[in-house]
């Protein structure tokens, strides 16, 4: 099976990270302990899941943050009981250092060697804070040295200046813009200020909070990788998605739609 090893790191990756992995369970038939409850095997859930002992299904993921806090709220989530414990990885202190990027690595390698045939990698991020953002952009170009023939996708939060708490989100965005275009084989692209806008227009909610944001990139991330998933004629793997929506290396941020909303 062509698995795909998903890493969500920093806050921001690992609250739509978490989302995301709520969607995906749903979707496979694999109920908040691992057990499957699906009826077909179509739904090829060992794309993005290991069998563990007791027939339960673990998510092939990395979680990784520099303070611990985030890592307590998945843990504590409706699915953060699926997570194999090993595969939580934090720091006490904020992203002042980078030490944490060998024990990332560490089981970044480890969950590879477990893959019987290893596609790729999906990297889930925000570009504005500093753990997504500086050592996101660090763990992709690592990989990448490890890893140079596998395909590398990011789903990539850009700061906003209207939906803004800090003054170096720009100077975030911009340097990690850059690792991407030499690191990334495909990005796909998600605006803080459009997800706002659409719940305001659309969805017509008053206050929408980061939950709703949170949820709106959710089911995207799923529609982007359904045909990864599922069994289908195009776009079965990475690669061929690549093959067909990239025209020239360099120039691969794609912006996502979900129709009828974005």
């Amino acid at each position: 099976m062509r698995e795909i090893l998903h890493i969500q790191g920093g806050q921001y990756g690992n609250q739509i990270g978490s989302k995301f992995w709520e969607v995906v369970c749903d979707e496979h038939g694999i109920d908040p302990t691992g057990s499957y409850i699906g009826t077909s095997d179509l739904q090829l859930e060992r794309v993005n899941y290991n069998e563990a002992s007791g027939g339960r299904y673990v998510p092939s993921a990395v979680l990784m943050d520099l303070e611990p806090s985030t890592m307590d709220s998945v843990r504590t989530g409706p699915y953060g009981a699926i997570f194999r414990p090993g595969n939580f990885i934090f720091w006490q202190s904020g992203a002042g250092n980078n030490w944490l990027i060998d024990s990332v690595l560490d089981v970044v390698r480890k969950e590879a060697e477990n893959c019987d045939c290893l596609q790729g990698f999906q990297v889930c991020h925000s570009l504005g804070g500093g753990t997504g953002s500086g050592m996101g952009t660090l763990l992709i170009s690592k990989i990448r040295e490890v890893y140079p023939d596998r395909m590398m996708l990011t789903f990539s939060v850009f700061p906003s200046p209207k939906v803004s708490d800090t003054v170096v989100e720009p100077y975030n965005a911009t340097l990690s813009v850059h690792q991407l275009v030499d690191n990334a084989d495909k990005c796909m692209v998600l605006d803080n200020e459009v997800l706002y806008d659409i719940c305001f227009r659309t969805l017509k909610l008053s206050t929408p909070s980061f939950g709703d944001l949170n949820h709106l990139i959710s089911a995207t991330m799923s529609g982007v990788t359904c045909c990864l998933r599922f069994l289908g004629q195009l776009n079965s793997d990475l690669r061929k998605l690549a093959v067909n929506l990239i025209p020239f290396p360099r120039l691969h941020f794609f912006m996502v739609g979900f129709a009828p909303l974005m």
